[in-house]
């Protein structure tokens, strides 16, 4: 298991928009690509312009091959792309740990 974690500026004003996207279309998107695990996404409390996109994959190739290569990805980018006001900032960490909860 995997997790991507993705960098996402907004464009100023867009906030509310991309989150309706993402929402509605763009995580569902995700749902339909091979070896998806699950996703989240948080808003920065200091750059209120800046989300973390996280996706949970069985494989490192199912995000970069399976997803990145196949016609998802465009869909993908077709529905939140237009929000960025920036290139997302991407890489790939594998969990050492289950999550710890006191």
């Amino acid at each position: 298991m995997f997790h991507e974690l993705a960098e996402l500026t907004i464009a100023d004003g867009r906030e509310e928009e991309f989150e309706a996207a993402y929402q509605q279309q763009g995580r569902r998107i995700l749902a339909r690509a091979t070896g998806f695990l699950w996703t989240d996404l948080a808003r920065s409390v200091e750059r209120p312009s800046t989300y973390v996109l996280r996706v949970c994959w069985r494989t490192v190739e199912n995000h970069t091959v399976d997803f990145r290569e196949g016609p998802l990805f465009e869909q993908w980018r077709a529905v939140v792309g237009p929000f960025f006001a920036d290139q997302p900032k991407v890489e790939h960490v594998q969990p050492r740990f289950q999550p710890f909860r006191g």
